[in-house]
């Protein structure tokens, strides 16, 4: 083991989309852990757009990054060192201490992993977070019915990919997403099994999506001019799923709201927000079914890898430029 390792720091609060000049990296001491804790080398971290957010000095959520500290986020290693007898090294375990080489932690902040049918960082994307919040959605706040046609936006993103997919198994008998590239919509049509995809380059999103509603169900990764045009289309009674607004995460100056709200009350819809992280309940649920259909071949997911820690602001900042296709990776 070395004696030292890297980790990234939040140096600044970014305004707009986040550059190298908010973040620094530094070289620290490794610690032995203390009774309880185990050290960890990090193999895979997870980029994931909520980080965003909490590099903003606001309340939300969840509380914002601190300056001058390790950032945090999901991600996958092995234990090399272990003061705790409920993990032993050569364990595989998840944890929350990503942007960093190694993480020395308290055991029971760490969660031994299976390894055995699928890859560790499978457990950051289609078994992780990604695919649970895609789960939830469909299942909690949603509730997709047999017979329903559903509307992904982002749909080639980490949780986009899966969300289509998991209503078809649910009963939804058409799937349509919007994705950034010709690349991307075809992904979704020829192997994630949408009945009908576009690119939102192409045109209004209202546009596009017209000869595929009226649309039953609206899972919201996007927000912005794909929420507005969702609402055009909306069937009436429809529900929306509002997980995510990437499309104003590095807005500099508040961003007007769709101009329809009032189809909202025309069409009698629900819209309801959610955060994945109050629906601790559904992940046994999640695991069973996603289980299944993951060992069954039935949900399929992509991982798009930056190489190294020197990478991780990249791949962060690729986020918003349509950088990956399914879930985004850090390999150490």
């Amino acid at each position: 083991m070395p004696s030292t390792t890297r980790q990234i720091h939040l140096s600044a609060r970014p305004s707009g989309l986040p550059g190298p000049e908010h973040f620094v990296t530094h070289e620290v001491e490794l610690a032995d852990p203390a009774p309880g804790e185990v050290l960890v080398r990090n193999t895979v971290l997870s980029v994931d757009p909520y980080m965003r957010g909490r590099m903003n000095d606001v309340k939300s959520y969840v509380p914002p990054f601190e300056l001058n500290a390790p950032l945090e986020g999901g991600a996958v290693g092995v234990v090399e060192r272990s003061a705790s007898d409920d993990l032993q090294p050569g364990d595989t375990v998840l944890h929350m201490a990503g942007w960093r080489e190694h993480a020395v932690l308290p055991a029971k902040h760490a969660r031994k992993l299976d390894v055995s049918q699928v890859p560790a960082s499978a457990y950051l994307g289609v078994l992780g977070m990604p695919g649970l919040t895609a789960y939830v959605g469909l299942t909690r706040i949603a509730e997709v019915h047999e017979g329903d046609t559903v509307f992904v936006s982002g749909a080639a993103g980490a949780v986009g990919s899966l969300a289509g997919q998991i209503a078809r198994k649910l009963g939804a008998a058409k799937v349509i997403g919007s994705a950034g590239s010709p690349q991307k919509v075809a992904w979704l049509v020829d192997e994630l099994g949408y009945d009908a995809a576009f690119d939102y380059h192409d045109g209004p999103v209202a546009k596009q999506l017209a000869p595929h509603g009226p649309v039953d169900v609206y899972f919201d990764n996007v927000g912005g001019d794909h929420l507005e045009g969702a609402l055009f289309h909306m069937a009436d009674f429809g529900r929306i799923a509002a997980c995510g607004a990437i499309a104003d995460y590095n807005a500099e100056a508040p961003v007007p709201g769709p101009r329809n709200l009032m189809m909202l009350i025309s069409k009698k819809l629900t819209l309801r927000g959610f955060v994945v992280s109050d629906h601790g309940k559904a992940a046994p649920d999640f695991y069973r079914d996603a289980g299944a259909w993951l060992a069954a071949g039935e949900l399929k997911f992509r991982e798009t890898y930056f190489e190294g820690l020197d990478q991780m602001v990249d791949a962060f900042r690729g986020l918003y430029s349509g950088a990956n296709t399914g879930k985004m990776l850090v390999r150490l």
